[in-house]
């Protein structure tokens, strides 16, 4: 153990500033959903795991006696009784189990360097007595404690290989209860890492095993499970699991496991964002019978709540109790994140004088001191960073900047990459402000290259204290843009190549935040060489204005600017979205010409003069939400003027046209009512016209299940599959699907459906067209969900709606889409083009663009 830095403490300074000795602290990590702490408790208690077998009777009492002790919470009490036995007995099995014992007491204690030495004694008295005839059964049993200690100093990793070992031994001793809690630990370790889906996949087996009677075990295995399908976005199988624990543990009765389920419930109702639903599950949590653990994270979540909704008088009547329920525990790590939890939370909750800077810095300076005593870097960099955050809020800029560099050098040394971003953004912020502006493009630069590191990762970091993606990687990636684009800065040609490569970045970042992992294979694709006739358009929405980025063909990158801030754009996108939905007259003209004004005017003259005749976006935030093609200039609609395509960036593009071959289109359809959703009766009509057009396959209502629709995918090489049949896009993964006659298919299952097909074909599937499908009302990220539905898929280019489309133009513009492919003399953008500019030709659709702007192509335009 490292011992603590000695640090000198200067006379205290007046509170109008944060005292500089107070320059320690913890920051919230990463991605998530919400700011909790997840539910401590390993499977079972180590000292519970083997029983006690001794030769002695005196000794066995003394060992129960100690465990007495222990269960009791009376630690201190303990060890006299342990070191007795661990002293005094001849039998090795005796010292073994009492100095195990012992280890698990200090470990209560927070005494690491004792627990350790005690288990290092253990193996010693092990290696000396090989003959033992319970040696195995011990050793796995040291293992156990011995991986508890780990986890408890954040050594997560070596407490992961422990259990594994002694996983390993259980097993070969045919001890599977015994093995299945070591496995449910190794699971809560890799949480701790923040690795949710190797926990998921840990945790998947042992919970379909559903041993039987109901056990401790089982429920815990439960709530695991359900913790981590929480960090995925896997909600609705988070609550499935989470409620079937709280069953279980009050089946059992045990009030710890109740407690623990219980609050793990109420934090999914919290990431929901349903702060009262989840007050009655942490009034539970919080009961006087549950373990002071549970007590203490229900009440910082609830806390969380509180700041997050604005309830500013209840937080302040919690956080005192709070903080006095940590000064009574030992340290630990899960102690030192409660700390740091609640002085973000604090922080966050913005009020000047109730706590005052210099109590949240108090409460995180115990934090910073208990991180060193444990030689736990790691730790004491997010300590030092949220310290450096406070001086931040502060305005105290060279404090803030000298804590921030602190704390990434202690993240370097650590190699702690998922905290690392966060400071190198932190200091990006700190020098825009003090006008340093060169230092700031540097450090945002050096957090998005760390960013790319960790990209795997990103979305699997220590959950203890998180916060979303839009409060953290997002601004990073605006913030370097801003400043590269600046109106008082000469940007040259490296920085608009630079922006355009960190929008390309924010937008992979968004859908692996939206998949919740890294999933998405992306490579650097050369406009010039892919596409003579199509420019690339990056509208980047910042805070004061809009930056258009533009490449033309073998042109350097152009650069405009629209002076529009934020929210005036983000209220124009609204008011176009609701007009194009409701069809009311004509109230979209006004917000469509306003549009186009901001995003193509300033760049209609370069464009006319390259000659391009595809455009091909990479929208931004809200401007996923609107079609492109019904912007208006006064004249004419932008459909009109060109081709339209989109794309989360070009890296996550297959740039390939239509290879020459006979087109056959695979269709899949529900007319009728199903499963809740209202009947789609021009579906018939629609797929009719495919089949008219082009060899067709066709699957209509009953004949549309999972199971026919993957059996003619893998039999037949159908380039297209085409499905006329309900489906949402939403800005959660879960809540992202397609409707079949018996099922859901969400983005996972529809790619592996597809991939399956293009091992069975001489190519994937080309254009995937969804053509009853719509963003969820009132979602402003929707149609990312879009975007992830066509980057996953499996499909090299999506067609997609916006909204729910009118059947018969449908049926019009699906006839001459499938016509012009079947030709293949024209890209799909051409393609598309032109069968929604038949539908806009039809006298009664030319009014309105409701009837041919939903379609939006995605992916390869070629």
């Amino acid at each position: 153990m490292n011992p603590p830095r000695q640090r000198q403490r200067p006379p205290a300074i007046p509170q109008t500033r944060l005292p500089r000795w107070l320059c320690y602290g913890l920051v919230v990590l990463t991605t998530g959903l919400l700011c909790v702490i997840l539910p401590p408790a390993l499977a079972s208690d180590p000292a519970t795991v083997f029983p006690v077998l001794t030769s002695s009777l005196m000794a066995q009492a003394t060992l129960q006696q100690g465990q007495q002790l222990y269960d009791a919470g009376r630690y201190r009490e303990a060890i006299p009784v342990l070191e007795q036995v661990a002293g005094s007995t001849t039998d090795p099995a005796e010292a073994i189990v009492a100095l195990r014992n012992l280890a698990l007491v200090q470990l209560r204690l927070g005494e690491w360097g004792k627990a350790e030495a005690a288990l290092d004694q253990a193996f010693e008295q092990l290696r000396a007595h090989p003959v033992l005839g319970n040696g195995q059964a011990l050793t796995a049993s040291l293992l156990d404690v011995q991986a508890s200690v780990a986890l408890d100093q954040g050594q997560a990793e070596a407490a992961i290989a422990h259990w594994d070992n002694a996983a390993a031994i259980y097993t070969d001793l045919n001890q599977p209860l015994a093995a299945n809690q070591a496995q449910v630990n190794k699971a809560q370790a890799l949480q701790q890492l923040g690795f949710h889906r190797q926990a998921v996949t840990t945790m998947q087996p042992l919970v379909a095993a559903a041993y039987q009677p109901a056990s401790l075990t089982q429920a815990v295995a439960l709530r695991t499970l359900g913790d981590s399908l929480v960090q995925v976005g896997s909600l609705a199988a988070a609550e499935a699991a989470l409620s079937q624990s709280l069953a279980i543990a009050q089946a059992l009765p045990n009030q710890a496991a109740v407690g623990a389920a219980a609050l793990s419930l109420g934090n999914l109702n919290l990431a929901q964002g349903e702060t009262a639903a989840a007050e009655p599950y942490f009034a539970q949590a919080t009961a006087a019978e549950m373990p002071p653990s549970v007590q203490l994270q229900a009440r910082l979540n609830q806390l969380r709540g509180y700041s997050k909704t604005g309830q500013v008088a209840a937080a302040q009547r919690l956080w005192p109790n709070i903080l006095a329920t940590l000064n009574g525990l030992p340290p630990s790590q899960p102690h030192r994140f409660a700390r740091i939890n609640l002085a973000q939370t604090l922080i966050d909750l913005g009020v000047a004088q109730n706590p005052t800077p210099r109590q949240i810095a108090d409460i995180l300076a115990v934090a910073v001191r208990d991180s060193q005593a444990a030689g736990d870097p790691r730790t004491e960099s997010f300590a030092l960073g949220i310290l450096g955050h406070l001086y931040e809020t502060q305005q105290q800029w060279e404090e803030a900047r000298s804590l921030s560099q602190s704390a990434l050098t202690l993240a370097q040394a650590s190699d702690a990459k998922a905290s690392l971003y966060r400071w190198e953004g932190q200091l990006g912020r700190i020098y825009k402000a003090q006008g340093k502006d060169d230092q700031a493009i540097a450090a945002y630069s050096d957090a998005i290259g760390t960013l790319k590191q960790l990209r795997t990762d990103l979305v699997a970091v220590n959950p203890a204290v998180q916060v979303s993606f839009q409060e953290t990687v997002e601004p990073i990636h605006r913030e370097l843009v801003s400043l590269l684009l600046a109106p008082n800065r000469q940007s040259t040609p490296t920085d608009l190549e630079v922006a355009r490569q960190t929008i390309e970045s924010l937008q992979l970042a968004e859908l692996d935040n939206f998949f919740r992992e890294a999933c998405l294979s992306a490579a650097a694709v050369d406009i010039d060489q892919l596409d003579q006739r199509a420019a690339v358009v990056y509208p980047i929405i910042l805070a004061d204005r809009l930056e258009i980025i533009v490449s033309l063909p073998n042109q350097t990158l152009r650069h405009y600017t629209s002076a529009v801030p934020a929210t005036q754009l983000g209220q124009t996108i609204e008011q176009l979205q609701k007009a194009l939905v409701l069809r009311v007259g004509r109230q979209h003209i006004a917000p469509a010409r306003q549009l186009y004004n901001w995003v193509i005017a300033p760049v209609t003259a370069d464009l006319a003069a390259s000659g391009v005749d595809t455009l091909v976006f990479v929208l931004d935030g809200e401007l996923r939400n609107i079609p492109m093609a019904a912007l208006y200039d006064g004249e004419q609609f932008l459909l009109e003027q060109y081709s339209l395509a989109l794309t989360p960036g070009l890296q996550l593009i297959d740039p390939k046209p239509i290879e020459n071959q006979t087109l056959r289109v695979l269709t899949a359809g529900i007319s009728e009512s199903r499963q809740g959703f209202s009947s789609l009766p021009n579906v018939i009509s629609e797929l009719q016209e495919i089949q008219d057009t082009v060899p067709t396959t066709v699957l209509l209502n009953d004949d549309f299940t999972v199971e026919s629709f993957e059996s003619r995918l893998t039999s037949e090489g159908t380039p297209i599959v085409h499905m006329a049949t309900h489906g949402k896009f939403s800005s959660s993964n879960d809540e992202t699907f397609v409707l079949t006659w018996n099922d859901r298919l969400d983005i996972s299952a529809l790619n592996n459906l597809l991939q399956v097909s293009e091992l069975n074909q001489a190519g994937p599937v080309e254009l995937l067209v969804l053509s009853a499908c719509q963003t969820a009302t009132g979602d402003k990220q929707a149609a990312l969900g879009m975007a992830g539905m066509a980057v996953r898929s499996g499909a090299r280019s999506t067609i997609a709606t916006l909204w729910q489309v009118n059947d018969e133009a449908t049926a019009i513009l699906m006839s001459q889409l499938y016509a012009d492919l079947a030709t293949q003399k024209m890209t799909k953008a051409e393609a598309l083009r032109n069968a929604q500019l038949k539908v806009l030709q039809e006298p009664k659709f030319r009014e309105h663009p409701f009837y041919w702007a939903p379609y939006v192509l995605l992916g390869n335009w070629l």
